[in-house]
């Protein structure tokens, strides 16, 4: 690991002026990622500015202006802490089984939200220096594109990166039309809405999302729905623990008697970003919850994929995920 200059931030303006003083230094909250990347020599920060002091861990619902009655999660609770939260297992149990289902429960205990929405992909030929990688250098090609592909993206690709977002809690954020709360250098607020936070690579796979450096997540805001009863977070993966997705898919349905009112659609293990599956949730809104509707939404989704040469499985696999999430769901048997 490179030597690098550590600094305690006591609040959260003088922690964003820090860091956007410095075009090569990075918070840091549970260092669950950013560490093995620094050992790896794949992260090279000259300075680390430590956010974990900062007020940034409640989980309330919000009670009165703009998103009343809606629940704000705090950047710096802890992913145990927030899957465990009664406010969160019982209005938004989506979000609850997609954070158990990642990592153990050790990095859950140490792991923030904010931590989570912008971890790196776990792309092997990321991690190897000694491979080509445009994510951690720019202009040195795309190893995985031509060479072991059998985890990487089927939506969403370029020629510069095939290489998929790792996370759980993120694709249930989605599917639950999540809003970001960004603190600027300025002081002044933003609200990033989830399905716009992360990138597709294009040109520029070093860019994981819209931030700009320096910009601190202060909350995660999940509005109200009525998905509660009919969710469910289904993650295909190697091992039934420890272990990054193939294939995961966040499903929540509103339903009239058996008419679908609305859906919501999430894929992880198949992109770059969170993938929305659009294609899906337009087929299904407003038919019948029925095994027949769910194949055929699924095959709607999965027909516009673009598999590797090593994972065309994901895209059988992505539709049977699909499906299942859908019957799980709807049948209420999580």
């Amino acid at each position: 690991m490179r030597p690098f200059k550590y600094t305690k931030a006591n609040d959260a303006g003088t922690a964003v002026q820090t860091v956007t003083a410095n075009a090569n230094s990075q918070f840091l909250a549970g260092g669950t990622n950013l560490i093995d990347l620094m050992k790896e020599d794949v992260a090279r920060p000259v300075e680390l500015v430590d956010i974990t002091r900062l007020n940034l861990t409640q989980i309330k619902t919000i009670a009165n202006g703009a998103g009343s009655g809606n629940l704000s999660i705090g950047a710096l609770a802890k992913n145990s802490d927030t899957a465990n939260h009664p406010l969160v297992r019982q209005n938004y149990p989506l979000l609850t089984q997609a954070i158990l289902a990642g990592a153990s429960g050790q990095i859950r205990n140490m792991a923030t939200n904010s931590g989570n929405l912008n971890q790196r992909t776990r792309c092997p030929y990321f991690y190897d220096t000694a491979m080509p990688c445009n994510k951690r250098e720019p202009g040195t090609g795309c190893g995985a594109l031509e060479g072991i592909n059998r985890n990487h993206a089927i939506f969403g690709w370029s020629k510069d990166c095939v290489a998929t977002h790792p996370s759980d809690m993120v694709i249930a954020l989605v599917a639950l039309d999540a809003i970001v709360h960004v603190q600027k250098a300025d002081g002044t607020q933003r609200r990033i809405p989830i399905v716009n936070y992360h990138r597709l690579p294009g040109n520029n796979p070093e860019r994981d999302n819209t931030l700009t450096h320096g910009e601190l997540i202060s909350a995660i805001e999940l509005p109200k729905n009525n998905f509660a009863d009919k969710s469910y977070y289904l993650k295909v993966r190697d091992r039934s623990s420890y272990a990054f997705a193939l294939v995961s898919v966040a499903a929540a349905l509103e339903t009239n008697g058996n008419r679908i009112k609305q859906v919501r659609l999430a894929m992880g293990g198949v992109s770059h970003k969170p993938w929305r599956a659009l294609e899906a949730e337009k087929f299904l809104t407003g038919k019948a919850a029925t095994e027949a509707n769910f194949k055929a939404a699924a095959e709607a989704e999965m027909r516009n994929a673009r598999p590797l040469e090593h994972n065309k499985f994901k895209v059988e696999l992505g539709k049977r995920t699909i499906v299942h999430a859908l019957q799980t769901a709807i049948n209420n048997q999580a």
